[in-house]
């Protein structure tokens, strides 16, 4: 008699389980325990529009991490499922000592991004060298699960993106000062609208730069999604890019800075 092999039963085991109703309750039972994430109770689905097979779907869970399903789905359920699936598996996961940042973590972590530039063991002492801010942002966060973690480093991988550290640096704020002024902030539409004015300047300096970066970011998306990987960076790359690109089209004058901007010179002026 032949007996299926241990793939066989994973999937089979993952495929009867209601993982939707799991990712859910896992949330709300943590939410109960610790209050975490306390403004943002809600497990959220996204299914790209799609003609036909093969369905696409996001799941954001609270916090804002993203993770999306890596299997190729012939329905929009199945899609959810294996989105919901990849994402009970990193809730899981997050949960073990190993993912919270203590001085232990802190230490292997520095040490793996000396490891993987140019940098020292000397430079996580300065907040002026990037292993240096990297070392401050982790201190500033000692407790925090790395899901936890995760919107602050992403409010950052963007301003990288987009320019905005660079920028920063130019007029001499210190790194610190960064991290403690972004740190107020959560990545919502009011952040997200900034970014897309900034690659709106930056599309009337550089014609076509805004679908080129469009392009990149969908591509960047897909392998990550693919991958298995989580995908708040990425997917806020192109929401950012499609709101330039939008309001390039519906406003003439979408260039124009708003009173409420969160401006450079705010920034400066925060000491």
């Amino acid at each position: 008699m032949h007996m299926p092999g241990f793939s066989t039963w994973t999937h089979f085991l993952w495929h009867t389980l209601n993982v939707v109703s799991m990712l859910q309750e896992f949330w709300e039972s943590k939410q109960q325990r610790r209050a975490a994430f306390p403004s943002e109770g809600v497990v959220v689905y996204e299914s790209l529009p799609s003609p036909g097979p093969p369905y696409v779907s996001y799941v954001t869970l609270p916090g804002g991490s993203c993770f999306g399903n890596f299997q190729c789905c012939l329905s929009r359920a199945e899609a959810r499922r294996d989105a919901a699936k990849v994402a009970l598996i990193n809730s899981l996961f997050n949960e073990l000592p190993s993912r919270r940042i203590t001085k232990e973590f802190i230490m292997e972590s520095v040490q793996e991004a000396v490891a993987s530039t140019s940098g020292t063991l000397d430079d996580a002492d300065d907040p002026s060298t990037s292993i240096g801010a990297y070392h401050y942002m982790l201190e500033s966060n000692m407790g925090k699960t790395m899901l936890e973690f995760q919107e602050l480093m992403t409010i950052f991988q963007l301003l990288h993106w987009n320019g905005s550290l660079k920028a920063l640096r130019e007029t001499k704020c210190s790194r610190q000062e960064v991290i403690s002024y972004y740190s107020q902030y959560s990545l919502d539409e009011k952040m997200r609208s900034h970014m897309a004015l900034d690659w709106i300047m930056k599309e009337r300096e550089s014609p076509g730069i805004l679908s080129q970066e469009l392009r990149m970011a969908l591509r960047e998306l897909e392998e990550a999604r693919k991958a298995g990987q989580e995908l708040r960076f990425y997917k806020e790359k192109k929401e950012i890019l499609s709101l330039a690109l939008t309001q390039i089209y519906s406003d003439p004058d979408a260039s124009s800075p708003s009173d409420d901007q969160l401006s450079l010179t705010a920034l400066c002026g925060y000491h």
